[in-house]
């Protein structure tokens, strides 16, 4: 059954916050016309090394990367795990072959974050020396801190959504979290999730735009439908144009992730058709 009508309408305030924030821009290098960086979730390709992912990134046509914890990097780290504790040597030879590969690192999630500020600490900190725009989790339990962490590094908190019956899975109980917190705390809309929940998830991001800070952007063939798979963007049910159109209007600079979760071995051609559908809606949407 889709929901409509999920939230009080979005107090004018809130929006206005909501342009003023104040987090660390993504890279212009990686930025489309219009206004937001096309990566892809590295989850995509999970089924490879971290440093192979990058490669099949950039094959892609994207211009970035969300990176996730505990992938193998590969190359010359070969087994070492992508985590906050991976040595600045180690950061800075991850960085350089992003760089050849002209891939921008933007994000990092989903990843837990301790309500200890010791650990959630060092999350940040390796965020930081990453060049990071932002943090995806879903530990609103510790949103306190991570509100506190994200003024003080400048990096945006992005809280992501599983399908139900997952913690996070209705937008309301996020919605109420980050709706009067600081510019830098709001949503990572993972669109498809919404989508299996039994969402119309266009009508969710009608009623949380001025929060959006990034997006695991995918189409599905039917609301509320469990059993189906990712498909390329414009196939599917999910009206990505308008949901960006929305967003953009609260004035949206965030990651959009490609995150397909289908042909896990062998989607690059499809990851290649979603980057395509979003550099042509880059190129002719309205400023």
């Amino acid at each position: 059954m889709k929901r409509r009508s999920l939230f009080a309408m979005v107090p004018a305030t809130s929006a206005l916050l909501a342009l003023r924030s104040q987090g660390k821009p993504i890279d212009q290098g990686a930025v489309t016309a219009a206004g937001f960086a096309i990566s892809v979730q590295a989850w995509t390709f999970k089924q490879f090394p971290l440093w192979e992912a990058i490669k099949m990134a950039a094959a892609a046509g994207a211009s970035a990367i969300e990176m996730f914890p505990g992938q193998k990097i590969g190359g010359p780290l070969n087994d070492t795990p992508l985590d906050q504790d991976l040595s600045d040597e180690n950061i800075a030879t991850l960085l350089a072959h992003a760089k050849e590969n002209k891939i921008t690192p933007v994000n990092f999630g989903v990843t837990g974050i301790s309500n200890k500020e010791a650990d959630a600490r060092k999350v940040f900190e390796f965020a930081k020396k990453m060049g990071l725009y932002g943090v995806t989790t879903e530990s609103l339990d510790a949103i306190d801190l991570l509100e506190k962490l994200s003024q003080e590094y400048d990096i945006k908190v992005c809280f992501h959504n599983h399908p139900k019956p997952s913690p996070l899975w209705d937008p309301e109980k996020t919605w109420n979290a980050v709706k009067d917190r600081h510019a830098n705390i709001g949503f990572c809309a993972d669109v498809g999730h919404w989508t299996r929940s039994g969402l119309d998830a266009l009508e969710v991001i009608k009623k949380i735009a001025p929060r959006v800070r990034s997006f695991h952007m995918k189409d599905r063939e039917a609301i509320g439908k469990k059993d189906d798979h990712d498909q390329p963007f414009g196939t599917g049910v999910i009206d990505i144009i308008a949901i960006l159109d929305e967003v953009r209007k609260h004035g949206f600079a965030g990651n959009v992730s490609i995150e397909y979760e289908y042909n896990w071995d062998k989607s690059l051609a499809e990851v290649a058709q979603c980057v395509g559908y979003l550099r042509a809606y880059s190129k002719f949407a309205k400023a």
